[in-house]
């Protein structure tokens, strides 16, 4: 898949990647990233950060976890720069042009300890259920790249893509935690930092569904 906007991108925002605020390379630092960060804090990435609301915010209410922005668009990534140094968030927060689809050959088995999956693309046809980021396709590259305690927190608007991500988490042996169908309204409401989209439908009353899902053993066939 092709990272869109890349020369605007390179022109407009060379400031972040020279204060390594943005990482161009991602592939260059398997297995390397707590090396960059110059500390060894638990890694969290979010699969599309959008304008970096979310990211940025948890980066600065927790400096002792190391954040990468994972997002297609470039233009998109210069704009999660700019709200991190808004935000006021420290050196635990990079972004980086990457695509979901090569989390492997970003990160080393095991390197990261949560995986953040907000508002992902529903992908509603058929014929495109295997870009979903919650397809087995993605959990299977989310099982290599987490620790043996790692989660992925997800959570849609959309709820025929919940549906789908309930029973595919299901189905590859996930265990799963803390699902509401209306996260503005349960339990878990405290302390949940918004994105952008969430912020917007959530003041139109569009209930938001959540979970969260650990990868146990595959079990034998």
């Amino acid at each position: 898949m092709r990272i869109r906007g890349r020369d605007k991108f390179l022109r407009q925002y060379n400031t972040y990647i020279e204060e390594g605020r943005i990482i161009p390379e991602a592939p260059k630092y398997k297995g390397r990233w707590r090396e960059l960060f110059g500390n060894d804090n638990p890694i969290y990435i979010e699969i599309g950060t959008g304008r970096g609301q979310f990211i940025s915010q948890h980066a600065v209410q927790n400096p002792e976890i190391n954040y990468i922005g994972i997002e297609l668009e470039y233009l998109l990534l210069g704009r999660v720069g700019h709200k991190a140094e808004v935000a006021g968030a420290g050196k635990n927060l990079i972004v980086t042009p990457a695509d979901a689809s090569r989390l492997t050959d970003f990160f080393e088995v095991g390197e990261v300890q949560r995986i953040y999956l907000n508002f992902s693309d529903p992908w509603p046809k058929n014929r495109h259920t295997p870009r979903r980021l919650t397809h087995s396709n993605f959990l299977k590259s989310y099982r290599e790249v987490l620790d043996a305690h790692g989660e992925v927190h997800f959570k849609t608007d959309n709820r025929p893509l919940f549906e789908f991500s309930l029973n595919s988490f299901a189905e590859d042996d996930w265990k799963l935690s803390k699902i509401t169908l209306d996260l503005h309204n349960s339990e878990w409401a405290e302390g949940n930092i918004m994105t952008e989209y969430e912020q917007k439908f959530s003041e139109q009353g569009v209930p938001i569904n959540r979970l969260e899902a650990r990868a146990l053993p595959k079990r034998d066939l």
